[in-house]
């Protein structure tokens, strides 16, 4: 039995991937909300928790991205990948607002290959909202990866 009224939270990421300019690849892909995530947001709505999710993640492991999961399964805390405060608005997907809008685009200091990225509450630990795992995306000193992250509230 659906409830009627039930809030739905839907997310999805666009990652891509630039050399010099170039576009090397891009993927857009849903991704899976996490239990914990659920949790924190059910806490915002009625201010039982506080502090929203704005920090983007990454990590080099292809572990498949589960509701359970607390946290990437391998982050990247060097080479210009580390975990970074988004820019935040609000998009429009159905109504006016109802989609959350992080974007951050990343630049590698050296090569190294990213598999995976997740939204969180805090610059270090904290709760993990959301998680995927992607084509690797073998990062060179000076690529940039441009990451979007929405989550549609429905």
């Amino acid at each position: 039995m659906k409830l009627q009224g039930a809030v739905v939270l839907k997310g999805q990421f666009r990652i891509s991937h630039l050399r010099n300019g170039q576009i090397l690849s891009e993927e857009v892909f849903d991704n899976t909300i996490t239990n914990t995530g659920k949790k924190k947001t059910a806490g915002l709505i009625n201010e039982q928790a506080s502090g929203g999710f704005k920090w983007i993640g990454l990590g080099s492991s292809a572990t498949t991205a589960v509701a359970g999961d607390t946290a990437l399964a391998a982050a990247i805390t060097a080479a210009g990948l580390a975990r970074a405060a988004a820019t935040c608005s609000k998009a429009t997907t159905t109504v006016a607002g109802d989609t959350a809008q992080l974007v951050h685009t990343f630049t590698a200091t050296a090569t190294q290959a990213v598999k995976e990225a997740g939204i969180f509450d805090s610059s270090t630990s904290g709760v993990m909202l959301a998680r995927q795992t992607f084509t690797a995306k073998n990062m060179e000193a000076n690529d940039t990866l441009a990451v979007t992250y929405k989550v549609k509230v429905s």
